[in-house]
């Protein structure tokens, strides 16, 4: 990021002459000083939107259609509707703002072709990367008593957000909170792209997954977090590169996590038929997500204050405790007969995926996102991620045995159809278009195929052909790899990026010729960080209710540690050998 660009676009942006009406023109006589109506939109505005830190950056910032004064009275009778209405029409609410989100122009990145130095690097390079790494997870959880995650607001929101998915996630969204949060962010995220605080909110970036450079970030624990960090010490130690006392401390790690998984965060629901089963919410209660008192209040003004258990927390969950050789009987429930229940069938249940971000795909077969609370919130609404599906599919491949996949038709169905889903989604190529996934990169979804291509590979091949009889995983391989061979590594990467590219070429059988690109590029920046190895990249995000990236220095380091145990064992093979 050019540090120099933003200072100019914030001296722009703050010396700038007011031309149009503003954002605050528009809402501060709807949103400040009024008492009736939905409280939560009154306060969302002031905490979000016109607080003392983004209000002198959008002052002066105006759009010139706003002095028609039929489309600023349209924009604002929606605004007072949506304050004021018992029953607002969502729709109707969305559609003049819709054609303000449609004037801008949002890009994903576009990274520059790079040529890497030809030589591989050195085996003792990796393992120093390595143990610096693990030294980073370690001293953490000294520090702090958990690996932390940090969720940060992008409020020039998501390049796929359009005008159209702005209307489908308006009025799919299941929280009245949570429509006012999309309704104002996605109104705000016009001014700022179109005035130079754009500069500011959202500099460019090196390769594809965006630095977590904001400011104001929330530190948090998961379970989601906590199952990756587990996989990554559990590599760690596998590759024998750390102390005693190193391999004693991620073990004692590795079982707190556990603990916090499958037991702090774990809750009952029910299908729609009555069957029981515990699951894992995405945020235990207070205190156990660790946040700050501040932004505890603050995700409450938010309107972020109920969260429900989902399908990938509790997959990977799940497959980590299985992976730390866990005896929870938790492990024991058979839990694609859960997810069997959140399986989209065409023609009959599809409207279960409510905001179809991702309407480019074929949901035939794919398992939603959230689990129904045993007190029914579902404040998200539902929807549908590709990545999501593999690990499910992962999980369910680890536990193929213990939950009898093979032996029962109707669980073999539900895995099968999770395989056509992802066959269907490769085959159009749309696994590689940002558009298709709600919560990932595309290049994470390789990463995570590596995972999942790993799972499948270790099952007995009677396991293997009743679930893949036609060769779609192989299939699938091939795509993959050609799409990290050519293009992702093809391109400049940063740290996290060449992360996942190892995780998938790992995994999926790249050679040292391919995992030579990336290596380079994690140890040149290895410091860069400062008193992390790495810097915080974006890991996974939400597109709603604006651009929220999820990640930090200790997702880096763990996700760099993952790819960089597997290219060790892709080195140390004697064809690989010089």
């Amino acid at each position: 990021m050019d540090v120099l660009k933003m200072a100019g676009a914030a001296y722009r942006a703050l010396t700038a002459r007011k031309l149009a009406p503003s954002l605050y023109d528009l809402c501060d006589p709807v949103f400040l000083g009024h008492k009736h109506g939905d409280p939560h939109i009154s306060k969302f505005y002031k905490t979000a939107l016109a607080n003392p830190a983004l209000r002198p950056l959008l002052r002066k910032a105006g759009l010139p259609e706003l002095h028609d004064p039929v489309r600023f009275r349209a924009v604002r009778d929606a605004l007072i509707s949506a304050r004021d209405d018992a029953e607002p029409d969502w729709a109707a609410i969305a559609a003049p703002i819709a054609e303000l989100i449609d004037t801008v122009r949002l890009e994903h990145p576009h990274p520059p072709s790079w040529v890497a130095p030809a030589r591989t690097p050195r085996l003792a390079d990796v393992d120093s990367a390595i143990r610096a790494c693990g030294d980073h997870l370690l001293q953490s959880w000294s520090r702090n008593g958990f690996l932390p995650a940090y969720a940060a607001f992008n409020l020039i929101g998501d390049p796929d957000l359009d005008g159209r998915a702005f209307i489908a996630a308006l009025t799919g969204l299941n929280s009245r909170c949570y429509k006012n949060s999309t309704l104002l962010f996605n109104l705000a995220r016009v001014f700022i792209a179109r005035s130079p605080a754009a500069g500011v909110i959202n500099p460019r970036w090196r390769g594809i997954a965006e630095p977590m450079w904001s400011p104001v970030q929330i530190r948090h624990r998961s379970a989601y977090y906590d199952a990756f960090y587990i996989e990554a010490l559990l590599g760690f130690i596998d590759t024998g590169l750390g102390t005693p006392d190193d391999t004693r401390a991620a073990r004692r790690m590795i079982a707190d996590m556990t603990e916090f998984c499958l037991k702090t965060s774990r809750e009952r629901v029910r299908t729609a038929d009555g069957e029981p089963f515990d699951v894992i919410t995405a945020l235990a209660p207070p205190p156990h997500p660790r946040f700050s008192r501040f932004f505890a209040k603050v995700k409450q003004n938010l309107g972020f204050g109920i969260y429900v258990p989902d399908c990938d927390t509790t997959a990977c969950s799940i497959s980590a405790a299985t992976q730390a050789n866990s005896s929870d009987p938790i492990i024991d429930q058979p839990l694609i007969d859960l997810y069997r229940a959140y399986q989209v069938r065409a023609g009959s249940n599809a409207p279960m995926v409510t905001v179809p971000l991702n309407d480019n795909v074929d949901y035939d077969g794919g398992i939603v996102t959230w689990i129904d609370s045993l007190a029914g919130d579902r404040p998200f609404g539902n929807d549908l991620d590709p990545t999501l599906n593999l690990d499910v599919l992962e999980v369910s491949f680890r536990n193929c045995a213990r939950w009898r996949i093979v032996e029962t038709p109707s669980r073999l169905e539900t895995v099968r159809r999770i395989v056509d889903f992802q066959r269907r989604l490769v085959a159009s190529g749309a696994f590689a278009e940002p558009k298709s996934h709600v919560y990932y990169l595309p290049e994470l979804y390789c990463a995570y195929f590596g995972r999942c291509y790993a799972a499948f590979r270790a099952l007995d091949e009677a396991a293997k052909r009743a679930i893949d009889p036609d060769g779609v995983f192989e299939a699938i391989r091939q795509r993959v790899l050609s799409y990290v061979q050519d293009e992702l590594i093809a391109k400049e990467m940063n740290v996290f990026d060449a992360a996942l590219a190892l995780i998938a070429l790992g995994h999926l059988g790249g050679d040292t010729q391919h995992v030579a690109p990336a290596l380079h590029c994690i140890l040149s920046h290895l410091g860069e960080g400062g008193r992390a190895p790495f810097k915080a990249y974006e890991w996974n995000k939400m597109k709603t209710p604006t651009r929220i990236l999820v990640g930090g220095p200790e997702a880096t380091s763990a996700f760099v540690l993952m790819g960089l145990a597997l290219a060790r064992k892709t080195l140390l093979q004697p064809a690989h050998q010089t």
